[in-house]
């Protein structure tokens, strides 16, 4: 079957044919990207917003550019230079883009359950670009076409570790949902602090240290720390402590396979999470990903806009 829902919200309740069938058609709009006139017109007449509640550089930038491309006028709106700042709930706020007639709705927003809550009360189609601490499917999306156009199997041969702020990373949600349902093996690592007491429900090997994590993976995917969602809390005594014990340098990527594969949602915190050895060698593919983030983005408005009939 293809995807034929209204809105995209996460990835935990999909079927492996729905992933799959934003796989395939983001290959089709990569393609569309690398040509020489990189326009359609899938989506021209059509309107979507950007309604962003919280700071963004790749995933509002790629779902303007994904738009674009598609032909549809394209429209950023930034919660602190709007209304809400004048007390706008976000129920009040989806009436009135709802008003404008706007088509698809692209949300992110502090709160876990706001894109959820945002599809009650609009008719518009809501695509979550993060809610909280809860999901964020297409990043990983993304990730998932990153792994396969790399040659990766999307299935139980692969093994793939996430390290890092786990507890609070709607990123290691989405995947670990997705890509347990796919039956990739995943392998979890993060600092006492930052891992989820409800861990053991994903399913997921628990490493217990960042070696036994990286040890013959096929994919490495590296997670900055969410400061943003933990009140400035602090787990570790410095940045230098935390990249000593927990982050990926080019020694622990040797314990993987020689050929895996490097991958951070971003923005990157160098000599942290990840050193600037490992960000910029040739097993990463952290900038394939934001490339590939405005195919699979096309490929989900696109989608979305079909389903609305």
């Amino acid at each position: 079957m293809s995807y034929t829902r209204k809105h995209l919200i996460g990835t935990r309740d999909l079927e492996v044919s729905e992933i799959m069938h934003f796989l395939d058609a983001a290959k089709e709009f990569k393609a569309l990207n690398s040509s020489e006139f990189k326009k359609s017109d899938h989506l021209r007449g059509k309107t979507t917003i950007n309604a962003f509640y919280e700071n963004s550089t790749r995933t509002r930038t790629s779902f303007e550019i994904a738009a674009k491309r598609l032909g549809a006028d394209a429209i950023n709106f930034t919660a602190s230079s709007s209304s809400v700042n004048k007390g706008e709930t976000l129920i009040d706020t989806m009436n009135n883009l709802e008003a404008m007639r706007s088509d698809i709705i692209v949300l992110r927003h502090p709160s876990s359950g706001a894109a959820l809550l945002a599809t009650q009360h609009t008719d518009a189609s809501v695509v979550n670009a993060g809610d909280g601490t809860n999901e964020h499917p297409s990043q990983c999306l993304l990730d998932l076409f990153t792994l396969r156009e790399n040659g990766k199997k999307l299935d139980s041969s692969t093994t793939v570790a996430i390290i890092g702020d786990i507890a609070r990373s709607r990123v290691a949600r989405s995947d670990i949902w997705a890509m347990r349902k796919l039956g990739i093996n995943v392998r979890l690592f993060a600092p006492a602090m930052m891992m989820p007491l409800e861990a053991g429900v994903f399913g997921c090997e628990i490493a217990k240290s960042v070696e036994e994590a990286c040890e013959g993976v096929d994919a490495i995917i590296m997670l900055r720390i969410q400061l943003e969602r933990g009140d400035g809390e602090v787990a570790f005594p410095s940045s230098r402590e935390y990249s000593k014990f927990f982050g990926l340098n080019s020694t622990r990527l040797k314990l993987a396979k020689p050929d895996a594969l490097v991958l951070h949602p971003g923005p990157i915190n160098r000599g942290v999470e990840l050193n600037s050895d490992v960000a910029d060698s040739l097993n990463s593919r952290i900038l394939n990903q934001v490339e590939n983030g405005v195919a699979i983005r096309m490929a989900i408005l696109n989608t979305l806009m079909k389903n609305r009939g």
